[in-house]
């Protein structure tokens, strides 16, 4: 019994001891899927399309794209001029991408 409670706590502890790195290492994979596939129209957090529909926190709120879910539907599906990205990235990927720039638009577009 002592055996499997010193396992199990010690499973416990190895899966919230790190949380700060593993969300660092999304934020790096959403940084470079960011780079090869949004920078064209997207870099900083602008837009070469429309300035008014940045990336930027405030804009993200005026146009209802202020939480990871939204972001996420907006590249998964596109529209209007954003195209959809469903077919090009992974769920995996799209969430990474869409967790990165909410973090960046909270953090006002700096760097890592």
């Amino acid at each position: 019994m002592g055996r499997w409670l010193v396992l199990g706590l010690l499973v416990i502890g190895l899966s919230v001891v790190n949380p700060a790195r593993a969300i660092a290492a999304d934020l790096q994979v959403g940084a470079r899927l960011f780079q090869s596939n949004c920078t064209t129209c997207h870099l900083n957090g602008g837009n070469v399309i429309n300035g008014q529909k940045t990336l930027r926190q405030e804009a993200l709120r005026r146009y209802g794209m202020d939480s990871v879910a939204a972001i996420q539907k907006q590249v998964t599906y596109g529209k209007n001029a954003m195209p959809a990205f469903g077919q090009r990235l992974s769920p995996e990927q799209i969430e990474a991408v869409a967790t990165y720039v909410f973090d960046r638009a909270e953090r006002g577009w700096t760097a890592l």
